[in-house]
């Protein structure tokens, strides 16, 4: 499958949209999108990050000795080429803001690749980091690289005690309180950090040039906020004291906790369950060298099936290798699925048949972390993002699946319908007590989490959220839930509660508030929601207040950073069909905003049937981590062209 931008030139403007010039606009994509197709049904396009995969994966061979793997130069050379030319940086996605986290990992894994400190490239990346305050600044999962290497005392990075584990379920904090992915990578960095392991390097090899402090190597360098009583400053004093406890080794609890850790990882990482703990990046990383603390070999089945894993995201160009944080199989053919559904086509057709057949076979029948909190004796079923990571199904992957499932199957696949119902009481169980639903656990809000001093990723919950909330009820409509039932009720409800003053909504997984808000109105129009309402009215005041003068729409993820760049960016043809879908939620197809927005993507179409998408539109965590998925630009277009010409078809006379 090829997935990489495609450089023909735009097909010449069209005159003022007609059906003649969409219906021509949608097949050439629809070709497009089947072309990409794998033989047995399932698309999976690329999945790219920032910089942080490749600065990581060559920190993790330096950290277990492994640096002659003849991948790394490669690898090396990509991260080259991801550095910005005009400041030295290394940034979350194109037009971000240097990231301090981001550019001093990239540049010490180049000075361990041999890279030059006084070559120009370093030069201004070196710069730039002293500019912004020095290595000792990093993120909390940055620093734990540092200090395996030598570069930071240990005492500077948050204790992750792996006592935690023994904690009581009524506890505030407990781990069936965080996130999933906080899981994944909390129980592996317990390890590392209880025995924190350290390969010492020569001392040129180091980067105490990067400090504007150097006791951060020797001692202990605690900042405090500035007002005393502040939930910070109670947790760095716990943090301290965890450390205290620890050089005291009256730790009774220490090995029993190692242990429950160490059998919670093998479970989640053995068999056909799962592509890696947690089948993301980041866990997958941090096992390796827990497996190390731990006294395994480099020959044991469980590292080198956990290296096996980690090297299957390796995308190899002739002259470069890049890494994905994870496969999207099932998102994308969930979407690519609903998306030809929209357009028209049934399981009766040959290919989408095949991408049917392959979602069915994809349900996940396994009792995964999400039952610790779902007390509803509920079958198990929904969907994972991944090709496998069977305890970890979500929300979004299951709302998105049953309902192209429901779509596609159109009644004439039985397996396909029983598959969608199961896994919408599955959602129905994985309901908040407020009324939304978060991705991966059925959970309350605990924002004093937020403080504790390894959560800097800014996720370490998983809450309700709009956007997650808005699918769940464009899946419920089309299996016939409305307004009157009380779990639909309740989700309103809590929608209500979430609209920002300008009437959009926030964008948890996608950017940002074209997203959230393009997510939240298709949802409620699909339960029966009466768009004509003054709330939902306010949204599309907004959205037509940030629809550019070309009828297109774009954000940039500048706006988790700053919220008065709401719908502010360049134009993305995702975007303009979010925006366009957001529109005919409220207003019918014909409305002139409607009509501008389809007119752009069927003027900027490429003559491949794609469209030309440089930017990222995909969030993992917001403020930290973005994403761009490739396939974007494509099926979101489907969906949206699609659902204008049955929208139309509908209102013709």
């Amino acid at each position: 499958m090829n997935s990489s931008s495609s450089t023909t030139a735009p097909r010449v403007a069209s005159a003022p949209v007609d059906r003649l010039v969409v219906e021509s606009a949608l097949s050439m994509a629809t070709t497009e999108l089947f072309r990409q197709q794998n033989g047995d049904g399932h698309w999976c396009a690329e999945l790219e990050g920032d910089s942080i995969l490749q600065s990581e994966y060559i920190l993790l061979k330096w950290i277990v000795e492994q640096e002659d793997d003849p991948k790394l130069g490669p690898i090396a050379e990509y991260l080259r080429r991801q550095q910005r030319a005009e400041d030295g940086a290394w940034a979350q996605y194109p037009g971000a803001r240097p990231d301090l986290s981001a550019t001093v990992k990239a540049y010490f894994a180049l000075k361990l690749m041999g890279d030059d400190i006084d070559a120009p490239h370093m030069v201004k990346a070196r710069q730039l980091i002293l500019q912004l305050g020095g290595a000792e600044k990093c993120n909390t999962y940055s620093k734990f690289y540092l200090a395996a290497l030598g570069q930071m005392h240990y005492d500077n990075v948050p204790a992750v005690p792996p006592e935690m584990v023994l904690l009581p379920r009524w506890f505030y904090f407990h781990l069936d309180k965080v996130s999933a992915w906080s899981r994944t990578m909390i129980m592996p960095l317990a390890i590392v950090n209880s025995y924190r392991p350290i390969r010492q390097l020569p001392e040129p090899m180091g980067i105490m040039e990067l400090y504007t402090n150097h006791d951060y190597l020797h001692r202990p360098c605690i900042e405090l906020d500035k007002t005393l009583l502040s939930w910070k400053n109670l947790f760095f004093g716990i943090d301290k004291l965890l450390k205290v406890w620890q050089r005291t080794r009256l730790m009774p609890l220490r090995k029993p906790a190692l242990q429950r850790i160490e059998k919670w990882i093998l479970e989640r990482t053995k068999g056909e369950h799962a592509d890696g703990l947690g089948a993301i990046f980041p866990p997958m990383v941090y096992i390796i060298i827990a497996f190390r603390c731990l006294g395994y070999s480099d020959d044991d089945p469980n590292v080198q099936q956990a290296w096996r894993q980690l090297d299957r995201l390796m995308i190899e160009e002739e002259d470069h290798i890049r890494l994905q944080p994870c496969f999207s199989p099932v998102w994308d053919t969930g979407i690519a699925t609903y998306a030809l559904a929209e357009a028209g086509l049934r399981a009766s057709h040959e290919s989408l048949g095949k991408a049917v057949r392959w979602l069915v076979d994809k349900e996940c029948r396994h009792i995964g972390d999400w039952k610790n909190n779902v007390k509803d004796d509920i079958e198990p079923s929904g969907w994972y993002f991944e090709f496998n990571n069977a305890y970890y199904p979500d929300v979004d992957d299951t709302a998105m699946v049953a309902m192209a499932l429901h779509r596609a199957a159109n009644g004439t696949c039985p397996e396909a319908a029983q598959a969608a119902k199961r896994g919408v009481k599955w959602i129905l169980a994985m309901q908040n007590e407020d009324g939304g639903w978060a991705a991966f656990d059925r959970t309350i809000n605990r924002p004093v989490l937020e403080h504790i001093p390894f959560a800097d990723h800014n996720a370490i919950q998983d809450p309700s959220c709009p956007d997650i909330t808005g699918r769940t009820l464009e899946c419920l409509g089309h299996l016939d839930y409305r307004i009157g039932h009380p779990a639909v009720a309740k989700a309103v409800e809590y929608l209500k509660t979430k609209q920002e003053p300008e009437g959009c909504w926030f964008g948890r997984w996608g950017v940002n508030y074209i997203y959230g808000s393009w997510e939240t109105l298709c949802g409620l129009r699909n339960v029966g929601v009466d768009m004509t309402e003054p709330w939902i009215a306010r949204c599309g005041d907004w959205l037509r207040s940030v629809q550019k003068s070309d009828g297109s729409f774009g954000e940039s993820a500048d706006s988790y950073e700053d919220p008065d760049l709401k719908g502010v960016g360049p134009a993305t043809a995702s975007q303009t069909a979010w925006g366009a879908m957001a529109l005919m939620a409220i207003d019918g197809p014909n409305h002139p905003d409607v009509r501008r927005a389809i007119q752009w993507l069927c003027d900027t179409q490429l003559q491949s049937g794609t469209w030309d998408e440089p930017w990222f539109t995909g969030t993992g965590f917001p403020r930290v981590f973005y994403l761009r998925y490739h396939l974007y630009r494509l099926y979101f277009p489907i969906m949206a062209l699609g659902r204008w010409l049955e929208m139309t078809n509908d209102d013709a006379p």
